[in-house]
Order: structure tokens, then sequence, then C-alpha cells
């Protein structure tokens, strides 16, 4: 990876123990407004995982207006049109449903091939709003010995600058439904919802995966036979689909696959396979991950003035 120089007499306190693992992946960045720290994303490109379709398509997406909308292979998210959603909103069932047919056609695909609508959403992933908050998330989970890559994930894609409450009740920066915030000491009653506090929000976090997310991610693979270190790509994604769709439910999606000892084999093909609870927006929460973290990258390098591995002062 390509660092830019640091500028002279820039000096912060660092907040990080250079004893944790996690330390070689952080990047102190000084853009034009914020000076901050992220974990830098090169498994993303070490790994190849920018080479497949699904993160590729993400990122369109993430970029792409509200008022456009992508057609595109649901087993693949191969995009076959991009067209105005008021235009596809104007048309009538049979007149979707004959859209699509020509598009098959058109791709040589399989009548039975599924193919999806999805929207631009521009509007909801605000990176240059969350960017700011992404040091002060990383540092809470420092305090609390957890991975801050996980803080940083879940930042970017949860509710990014956003404070909305999701239809199943969950709500805050992390996204914490009101069980487990009590579960971590936050107050969530009618008078008042400690999910708004950054901080706490952050700390039940970071105990929600030291204590529950990441050993049933272990568990998970080491009843699959799977090798893998905490640090790389691949169990992290997976750690991630526990956060969001719940250890039983991954437990359940991950049986059901062949046996492999690839962990991206892995997650590629729980983009394509659904079990119990884990359905497309389980399937999709990886692939989101992936996406993000490439757009952070590309964000960073294209407005930074400094960047510089922590490590290396």
């Amino acid at each position: 990876m390509k660092y830019c120089v640091v500028m002279a007499g820039l000096i912060l306190l660092p907040f990080f123990s250079s004893a944790q693992p996690w330390i070689q992946e952080e990047l102190e960045v000084k853009t034009k407004h914020h000076l901050t720290r992220v974990m830098h994303s090169e498994a993303l490109f070490k790994e190849r995982w920018i080479d497949l379709p699904q993160p590729q398509f993400w990122r369109k997406i993430m970029q792409l207006s509200p008022d456009s909308c992508m057609i595109n292979v649901a087993r693949n998210r191969q995009v076959l049109d991009v067209l105005p959603v008021g235009l596809w909103n104007s048309k009538s069932a049979s007149e979707k449903s004959a859209y699509k047919g020509a598009l098959r056609e058109r791709y040589g695909l399989d009548s039975t091939e599924s193919l999806y609508v999805t929207t631009g959403k521009s509007d909801f992933y605000r990176f240059h709003e969350v960017f700011p908050t992404l040091g002060l998330g990383l540092k809470v989970f420092e305090e609390h010995l957890v991975d801050p890559w996980y803080a940083q994930a879940i930042l970017l894609i949860e509710s990014p600058a956003q404070l909305k409450k999701s239809v199943s009740g969950a709500y805050g920066a992390f996204q914490l439904m009101p069980d487990v915030a009590k579960r971590y000491g936050l107050r969530v009653n009618s008078q008042v919802d400690d999910r708004e506090d950054f901080a706490k929000s952050a700390m039940a976090a970071s105990k929600l995966l030291s204590e529950s997310c990441i050993p049933s991610a272990r568990k998970i693979l080491h009843a699959q036979g799977i090798k893998f270190t905490e640090d790389e790509l691949g169990f992290r994604l997976l750690v991630m689909h526990v956060y969001h769709a719940g250890a039983g439910n991954v437990s359940a999606v991950v049986q059901k696959i062949p046996p492999t000892s690839s962990l991206k084999e892995l997650i590629q093909q729980m983009w394509v396979t659904t079990a119990a609870s884990f359905g497309n927006n389980s399937q999709n929460y990886s692939q989101l991950v992936l996406a993000a973290q490439w757009l952070l990258h590309d964000y960073i390098y294209s407005n930074c003035e400094s960047i510089a591995p922590i490590s290396g002062k």
C-alpha cells in the first residue's frame, strides 16, 4: 500500500496499544477537515475480494442516486440494465415481466433466472459524514480489547451518520436491539435511550462482539474443521454475519454448504445459500461490508493530505 508523507509538526497522542495485533492495520489520516484513524483494507486487494461481482455491484449501488435503479441477476449480481426509478415504476406488472424477459434473452439467461431491481442508495451511504466518527469507534473498541476493524465495518453500513430505528427496533450508530443494549447496561425506556449515546452504544457493541459474536464464529468454524486466524478478512466477515443474523442462523446456513477448507469460499457460498432465517438481507451483509471498505479506501486516497501507518511511528 502506498502512503502519503506525514505532515511535519502534526502530533497525536496515541490511544492504541502496540501489543495488539491490529496495530499493523491502523492508519492515521488527515484530510482538509479531519484528523482521525482508520483500519486499512489491504486484504481486499491482496486476496482479490474486489474481483468478485457482488462487492462490485454494491459499490455501484452505494454511489448510485436513489432516482436510478439497476436490474441485476440475483445469483451473482450481474448488472443487466440501469434506468430511472420513475420509468420502471410507471410500467405495469406485465410490462415489467416482459422487460425482464427481453433482458434474459439478450444476455442468454435461462427463463428461470431470478432478476432483482435494486435502487441506488447514495442517500443512505454517506461516507463523508460517517468518516469523522470512525476514529471514535476504533478508540472505544480498543479500550475494550476488541478488534477495531469491527467498529469501522459497523459504522460504515449499519446507520452511517444517522440515528434511524429499523423496523425490528434496532437503533443507534451500532444498530443495537433493546434487549442487547440492556444486557450491557444501557438504559432503554420511554424516557431515555442510551443507544443515542455514541460511546455507550460502541461499548455495548464491542461487548456483544467479544462475548458472543466472535466466540460463536470460532465455534462454527471449529465444527466445520476450517482453519482460520482471527485477523483474516474471511473470519471477520463471518463474525459480521453473526452480528447481523445471529449465531443460530449463521450456523444453519454454514451446515448446508459442502465442506471447504477456504474461508473465502465459505463466505461466497453463504451469498447464495439460505437456511432458517438467513435470507437475502443476510446474504448481502458481508457484501456490503466489502463494498463499504473499498469505498472508504478510495475516499481516503482521494481526499488525504497525509496518510501514515500507526505502527511506523
